[in-house]
């Protein structure tokens, strides 16, 4: 029997940014997302919290078909990615780390902003990338958590809403930040108003096409595609998620609570 899948996770729908790279870039296998939205925003929880969530939620996705396992959130990839590679071995996990290296490469003033959430802030992924490839540039590190919450509510088009960016965004336009490492899966969907906060100063650097690209190279051998179409999971309320899979990533499907929490 045709059983691979390929599973996703965030703590809401930020994650979703990587997922609709992972359809283009893998379009036939089918995929299972969750949506933490019970305990969204992360940022603010400690890590061990964050561990308890994402734990109960791989259980889920191993118990129905996942045979990958993506964690499209880097605040969960930051609390949770080196302990479940140690507590499920045979399952390949795909985290997301802040993408620092390629920033730091492309930079012309030498002074890269990172966008970012205070749980991925104060995570050993992000001391590491910090380590190996900021070394020789400016790295300023700003902590968003009214970003995600715009995300999460679909209020990043508003006048208010783009105010809050712009609180976030003008300390990192008057330093010369020219290279803006989206440190968190919600912000790509905040590219337009970045872009024109920013007057196109900042280039935006959205690691969601390399993590596809990992799970793609990370995909066993033995693996064959479910015969089964996408499914879609939620933690909070099913009707405001689906909406946002249409006005996110224009996906029309429905969703379901299961009782694993």
């Amino acid at each position: 029997m045709n059983t691979g899948k390929i599973g996703v996770f965030d703590s809401g729908v930020g994650g979703l940014s990587v997922l609709r790279e992972i359809h283009r870039l893998l379009p036939d296998i089918p995929t299972l997302y969750f949506a933490d939205q019970k305990h969204v925003p992360y940022g603010p929880r400690p890590h061990t919290e964050i561990y308890g969530f994402v734990r109960q939620v791989t259980d889920f996705f191993i118990a129905n078909g996942a045979e990958v396992i993506v964690l499209a959130c880097h605040a969960a990839s930051a609390a949770a990615l080196y302990p479940l590679r140690e507590d499920y071995p045979h399952i390949p996990f795909v985290g997301i780390e802040p993408a620092v290296k390629p920033a730091a490469i492309a930079t012309k003033s030498r002074v890269i902003g990172v966008l970012t959430t205070q749980a991925t802030a104060d995570g050993e992924l992000y001391r590491k990338v910090l380590t190996q490839f900021a070394k020789d540039v400016r790295v300023i590190t700003q902590v968003a958590p009214r970003l995600v919450e715009l995300v999460e509510a679909g209020t990043f088009h508003t006048e208010t809403g783009k105010a809050v960016i712009a609180d976030y965004l003008n300390p990192l336009i008057d330093a010369g930040v020219d290279q803006l490492v989206l440190a968190c899966t919600h912000f790509p969907f905040l590219a337009d108003e970045l872009a024109e906060i920013s007057d196109g100063k900042m280039t935006l650097v959205d690691p969601g096409l390399a993590v596809a690209k990992q799970v793609k190279r990370v995909l066993p051998m033995q693996f064959v595609p479910a015969d089964e179409s996408h499914a879609y999971f939620t933690s909070g309320d099913v009707k405001a998620f689906q909406l946002a899979l249409q006005r996110l990533i224009g996906v029309s499907a429905s969703a379901q609570t299961p009782s694993i929490f």
